[in-house]
């Protein structure tokens, strides 16, 4: 991104002398008072010689805050430690550019702060040089910046960038690109700038948040999805100490106590009647057999096609067929759902972990009736998001709540609840044909997919997010468009298998939607969690049939996709592909591309008494010029976990229309003794910066499953893998 391109830079006065600057797009704005502008600036430097930065994208544990960091030092010539850490509110100057609102997600974070933050910082720092020449009436090509001041290079004199504050935000702005090379802090390990706040406690988190004033409120919900409340008892609930409210509220009765003991006590003495709604009768078992119906039947939408795959498989003497199935699956973020809520005659304000701080200001004042411009968002640190948090129901909750009792309230989720009565990440379905030549090529690949519309879910929060102020009269017309738009042709459904890198003569891919109406959200790497697991186990199929090498299969195949190639030689070269495995243990490998990253993975694994014990994890990624090697290797290591977690043992079930799973007993996440060694390799080049907190998860499920079948010679098909 070019200032020409996109984006103007922009320098305010500060309140006592200051200097401000910021990137948004398509407008400047000046900013005489920097008291009612400074929300919606990246970068402020006080008189008092302190660099404040605010973090655009939220910090939920993957490191955007010390990403942001790295990017402005880098220009600025500063130690990223010794600057102030602000988190973003809701303001639309604060959007994501890949998204038209602000949200944090879809592994953009890196991506989108590339230019913008590195241009704020390359600006600051010219304007701060321009200041001393002006301060020494020396020439500018004279003064350097280095380590928080300017010095003028022939005297070694220097002036702090506080002391240059003011003069600096009164000078005209030259045009500056940001550097290209010789990046002494970009591509470095610098430690986490906020680990300090964290491990010392001073980091808050939403549910660290503490109004004066405030209660604290449970809501017992529907056991159903959807259900709604006929009626309740509140007597025995009321009876006990330290009980202020017991209210109906849309999605249920919220309990409000003096603290969080209080409410959850009372609570479960609440008697509650229900009317179960639409999901009554759901059974995801019975779920599962409707999707294989749709995939094994006719109908659905064609969303890629080259050439004749149908046709090829019909009259093609070598044909493979298989099925995979993959589950609901929850979240489950360590910070349980929660948000504090003030709601006044004139105002609402709200303390909250989320994903989109604006897309909650809009469903607030959607829902409420109140003008977007009274309501306040105050992000706090997140304690892990994987998607959940771009839902905005447990904001609402707490709004409504607070309105209901006309007063400050926290509204506190527990594991349960979470667990419970979150939306999921969808379940899939996937039937895949394929055809080899007399030589063992692959010749065609029809693939067809049912799942849920993500899209279509979402649609109505998103449009509210996007939509300018001003203009959410709009609201009911665009989402009623782009519903039927949208649901035949989802992307997020069957991202991966419309562009398979493979060399393909023939390519079909049918997307069937399947609506049960159970509430779904984006989960960490979305529709990719799913299609890599049945695109990268067929080609290992595929191979099989051929009677070729795995590994050798696909890199003959992807001889034009030099980055997914690349990926995919790292990984066997690490784990010595080449190499026989150790006496009882299997290889398996997948490559897999998402979020614009090129990641591939290649596992060792045991099996004994039916038990897949995974051993080994090498896991490579292409993501372009890299911010931080440690963050990356972090995320890596990351989503190995979670994906092994998911790959294992997590499934959300269904019976009468109530999630079976309660808690991290029967939802668990693979534990330490469980965990197997990872290493990390990063395939750097100068490319663009690409996403790295989801990439690493697609590959993890069919490299574990290769590596079963070359050990066993057993084909396991639905996930979690081994599990009934």
């Amino acid at each position: 991104m070019s200032l020409s391109r996109r984006g103007f830079l922009q320098a305010g006065l500060a309140v006592g002398g200051g200097l401000a600057v910021g990137v948004f797009p398509d407008v400047a704005v000046a900013a005489p008072n920097l008291a009612s502008f400074m929300p919606s600036a990246f970068l402020r430097i006080t008189a008092d010689d302190l660099i404040h930065f605010v973090v655009a994208r939220v910090e939920m544990g993957q490191g955007t805050t010390t990403m942001h960091a790295q990017l402005l030092a880098e220009e600025l010539e500063v130690d990223p430690a010794t600057m102030v850490i602000e988190l973003a509110p809701n303001d639309r100057r604060f959007d994501n550019p890949a998204m038209n609102m602000q949200l944090t997600g879809g592994s953009t974070s890196t991506a989108v702060s590339w230019n913008p933050y590195r241009e704020a910082g390359a600006l600051a720092r010219e304007l701060l040089i321009s200041a001393a020449s002006k301060t020494w009436g020396v020439p500018r090509s004279e003064c350097i910046a280095r380590g928080g001041a300017i010095v003028h290079a022939p005297t070694k004199r220097e002036l702090r960038y506080g002391a240059l504050a003011e003069l600096a935000a009164s000078m005209s702005a030259p045009r500056v690109e940001p550097k290209k090379k010789d990046f002494k802090v970009i591509g470095q390990p610098v430690p986490r700038v906020d680990a300090h706040l964290k491990v010392t406690g001073q980091a808050q988190f939403g549910i660290d948040v503490q109004v004066p004033g405030a209660k604290v409120a449970v809501l017992v919900r529907s056991p159903v999805p959807g259900g709604t409340v006929d009626s309740f008892d509140d007597t025995e609930a009321k009876k006990l100490g330290g009980v202020a409210h017991v209210v109906k509220v849309s999605r249920g009765v919220a309990v409000v106590g003096d603290t969080y003991f209080h409410a959850r006590r009372a609570a479960a003495a609440l008697q509650v009647k229900w009317n179960d709604g639409p999901l009554a009768n759901f059974d995801s078992a019975s779920f599962a057999k409707t999707q294989l119906e749709a995939v094994r039947g006719e109908g659905g939408k064609r969303v890629k096609n080259v050439g004749d795959a149908p046709a090829q498989v019909k009259r093609a003497s070598t044909v493979i067929e298989a099925e995979y199935a993959a589950p609901f699956l929850a979240h489950a973020p360590m910070e349980p759902q929660n948000a504090t809520a003030w709601v006044r005659d004139d105002a609402v304000e709200v303390w909250a972990p989320t994903q989109g701080p604006m897309m909650a200001a809009e469903q607030i004042a959607r829902h409420f009736g109140v003008p977007q411009t009274s309501v306040t968002v105050h992000q706090t640190f997140l304690g892990g998001g994987f998607g959940r948090r771009i839902a905005q129901d447990y904001i609402l909750e707490a709004v409504e709540v607070s309105k209901a009792i006309r007063g400050p309230v926290k509204l506190v989720w527990s594991r349960e609840d979470d667990m419970r009565h979150s939306p999921y990440r969808p379940a899939a379905m996937h039937r895949v044909r394929g055809a080899l030549d007399a030589s063992g090529n692959p010749l065609a690949w029809h693939h067809r997919v049912a799942t849920q519309s993500i899209l279509s879910s979402v649609l109505p929060d998103f449009v509210g997010g996007a939509l300018p102020g001003g203009l959410h009269w709009l609201h009911g017309v665009v989402t009623s468009l782009g519903a039927s738009a949208i649901g035949t042709r989802d992307p997020t459904s069957f991202e991966g298998i419309d562009s398979l890198p493979y060399e393909l003569p023939h390519l079909a891919v049918d997307f069937v939607p399947v609506e049960p109406g159970v509430p779904v959200m984006f989960w960490r790497s979305v529709g990719h969690s799913h299609t890599a697991f049945a695109t990268e186990s067929f080609i290992d199929e595929l191979a099989h049939a051929a009677k070729k090498d795995p590994f050798e299969f696909r890199r003959g195949l992807l001889m034009k996709q030099h980055r997914h190639r690349w990926v995919l030689e790292l990984a066997a070269e690490k784990i010595g592909w080449t190499t026989p495995p150790p006496e009882g243990v299997g290889r398996g490998i997948a490559v897999h591309k998402s979020f614009e990253s090129y990641t591939a993975a290649a596992v060792e694994v045991r099996v004994q008494d039916d038990a897949i014990k995974v051993e080994r994890v090498v896991i490579a990624v292409d993501c372009g010029r890299v911010v931080n090697p440690d963050l990356v290797k972090a995320q890596l290591e990351s989503a190995v976990i979670f994906g092994l977690s998911a790959t294992l043992k997590q499934r959300i079930t269904f019976a009468q229309g109530r999630v079976q799973q309660s808690n991290f007993h029967d939802y668990p996440p693979l534990r330490l003794n469980e965990t197997p060694r990872i290493e990390t390799f990063i395939r750097e080049n100068e490319a663009e910066p690409t996403g790295v907190g989801e990439p690493g998860v697609p590959v993890i499920a069919p490299a574990v499953a290769n590596a079963v079948f070359a050990l066993t010679g057993k084909r396991h098909r639905s996930l979690p893998l081994g599990v009934s």
